[in-house]
Formats: structure tokens, sequence, C-alpha cells
């Protein structure tokens, strides 16, 4: 998926999104090392050359990426926050942050894992199968790989929200100073190229585990939605949750898609079209959701912004709104982000477009005048939609 030697970076395009829990996952690597030679050569404190280790047949077959070097000996060079240059000879290059967890960084983030009593190092994406997306799956290895200091303590800040300023209420009176839109997480989209009432973005209608789905529903009905893309939930579980038969929801246009929280996967790609073309055969307005209206949802409405021509200030300013509605609950009340929060939310949105369209082979230059328009055409017709249906799809949208 990716371009093999890149002469530019991923940079710390896949540093940030959003997500909601902390995890560990296994620090010890699913396959044997024995027989690989080891390739760990520490130069100096700000400089490591090892490689990615394989299997007994010298293959690399984890969607984690091992590296040969112990966690405890990077840490007397490096610290938790930091981010590094990860450079994979003959690969991509990376700048991304030092962590314990994936879910230290926010969904589709890649980052270094460093866990103390580690015999590795692992290279790690919250959600999503790394080694696929490098291309290094059934690659010979070992593998060389350069690690250098970026940013000494760069990704503190962002480490604080990840692990601080997530947590959430499903109770209403938690959020004093949100309208019932915003407790739901419901708006219309109101992007530059956008039509007006053309497009809806909110949390689950159906699912009660928020507290937010009856809002919701109530205020689809309110904005006259007629056709419901709903990217988490596949037709028979739907159908389980209480009251939906006697929802607005369940008398409309709907398609059920149920998507994984893995923006670079085939699955995920192949359901955008999905639900793209169902936007085609069917009228709007339309609302687009997963369970939260944060994550699948932030990354698709995202992509029919810039698709219709919106700025990327658009762009991040609508896709940060989701987590101003959301996190940040001290002692059962909310607690509006501060600004820093804010912004760090805001460059969730652009990184990860401009990630997943380089995985695709489209890279959208850092510039303020980047075409993301021409880029989104670009990268639904690698997904398989025609210029006719891109065309259709951008007139159902004015």
């Amino acid at each position: 998926m990716f371009q093999r030697i890149k002469k530019g970076t991923i940079l710390a395009t896949l540093l940030f999104c959003a997500t909601l829990y902390l995890a560990c996952s296994d620090p010890n690597p699913p396959f044997s090392v024995e027989g690989i030679a080891s390739h760990v050569t520490a130069e100096n404190d700000s400089i490591i050359r090892t490689s990615i280790l394989g299997n007994d047949q010298g293959r690399q077959t984890s969607s984690d990426i091992y590296l040969d070097f112990p966690a405890d000996s990077f840490l007397t060079k490096f610290k938790i926050g930091d981010i590094v240059t990860v450079a994979i000879v003959n690969y991509d290059t990376l700048e991304i942050p030092v962590v314990e967890s994936s879910y230290d960084v926010p969904i589709a983030g890649f980052s270094l894992l460093a866990r103390t009593g580690s015999e590795h190092l692992i290279l790690s994406i919250h959600y999503g199968e790394l080694a696929d997306i490098l291309g290094l799956t059934n690659e010979k290895t070992p593998i060389d790989v350069t690690i250098t200091l970026k940013d000494k303590g760069g990704y503190e800040f962002g480490l604080d929200i990840m692990q601080n300023a997530q947590y959430l209420s499903t109770y209403k009176e938690s959020y004093p100073n949100l309208s019932i839109e915003e407790f739901a997480n419901f708006r219309e989209v109101r992007t530059t190229g956008m039509g007006q009432h053309k497009l809806y973005r909110s949390s689950s209608p159906i699912d009660l585990s928020l507290g937010r789905n009856l809002y919701a529903d109530s205020l689809a009905k309110e904005a006259g939605v007629a056709t419901f893309i709903n990217l988490a939930d596949a037709k028979d579980n739907a159908k389980t949750f209480e009251d939906f038969e006697g929802s607005y929801y369940s008398t409309q246009n709907t398609i059920f898609l149920g998507l994984p929280v893995e923006f670079f996967s085939t699955s995920f790609e192949k359901g955008l079209v999905t639900g793209f073309r169902y936007m085609i055969e069917h009228e709007g307005p339309y609302l687009v959701h997963c369970t939260y209206g944060m994550d699948r949802t932030g990354f698709t409405i995202a992509v029919l912004e810039a698709l219709m021509g919106a700025t990327v200030e658009d762009i991040q300013a609508d896709y940060a709104k989701t987590f101003s509605n959301y996190y940040n609950i001290v002692n059962s009340k909310q607690v509006s982000l501060n600004e820093q929060q804010v912004e760090f939310f805001k460059n969730v949105v652009i990184r990860n477009l401009r990630a997943v369209f380089h995985a695709e082979g489209i890279d959208v230059p850092e510039t303020a005048n980047a075409d993301w328009a021409s880029a989104t055409e670009q990268y639904l017709q690698k997904l398989g939609m025609t210029a006719e249906e891109i065309s259709a799809l951008k007139e159902k949208l004015k």
C-alpha cells in the first residue's frame, strides 16, 4: 500500500486521531526469533541502529513490528513522550511518539512502544495492521531500522490528553452548558462547498449505550433526514436495539455497513465506497453516524467535506467539535477543553487524511493551498469509484 522508497515521510501525520480507552497488548512477540541474528548496535544518545525481527523462516508475520532492541536499553537514551524518527530502510520513514501502549495515541496513530522489561521495541498502530500498511507482512527479515530523536518530550502534552482528558458521561446533567444538539453530537455539515440541509452527522440514533440515541433520532426527524449511513452496525445487530422498531430511524432509508475502526483496511475502504454509492442511489438529506459519531464518522465526513472543497480550517473545526461535545468530565461535570486541547484534536483529522491518502500513493503537500478536493477524488478512484460516480456524489451534496 505504501510506496517502498519514499523521499518524504509520513511525518507526524500518524500521531493523532481519537480514542476513548487505555489498554496494553502483549509485550512479547507472537513468533519465535530463534535463528535470527541480532542486529543491534547503539551508537550514541540520539541514534539507535537495529532491525525488524521475523520468524525462524525470516518472515515478518505479525501485525505489529518487533525490533531487535530491548526496551530498557532504549529507555536509557529516550523517554516516554519523546517523538522519534524511525527510518525503515527501503520502505518509509515515520515520525512517531514513544509510548507504552498503542492506546496512548489516537485511532490510526502510529507509535513506538517501549515497555519496561520487554525484550523488544514494537512499532504499532492504534487499530490496524501496521505490517500490512507498510508492505512488510511477507517481507524477508531482518530489515534495517534507524531510530533518532526528533523532539525531546514532544508528545508529553498529547500523552496527557490521551490519558486524562477523555472522560465522558452518558448523562445530560453532566453537560450543563451544552445544547441538546451538542449533547447528541448532532449537527448539519456546513463546510465550504456543502449544500444547505444536505448532510448531517451525529452519535448513534439507535444505540442506547451512550444515552443519546433518542435525542439524535428526534433531531434527525426534525431535520427531515431521509437516508442514514450507519458505519457501526450490521443490520441484524441494529434491529436488536431496544425501541428500534418504534424509531423514526427505522422508517427511513438506511444502509448498515458494520465497518471496523481501521481506516487503512480493505474492509473499511470497501464499506466507504458502498456507503457513498448508497447515497448516490437515494435522496437526502443524509446523516452519517457510527456509535459516538467520532472516529469512523469523523473520517468519513472529512472525506466528503474535502471532496466538496472545504478548507482545512473548516474540516478541522467540524472534527474538533465532537471532542468538545464529549470530553473532559471532571467530578461529574464537563469542563470545557482549553485552546491547546482543541488544537490537538484539530490536528487529528488532516493528519489522518494525509496518512490514509499517502497509503494509497497520494501525497498531499503540507501547504496552505493544497488541493484536497483533487486529492480526495484520486483517493476515491483508488478505492474503485468511477469519475461518474464521484460526480454524482458531489451533485447529491451540492
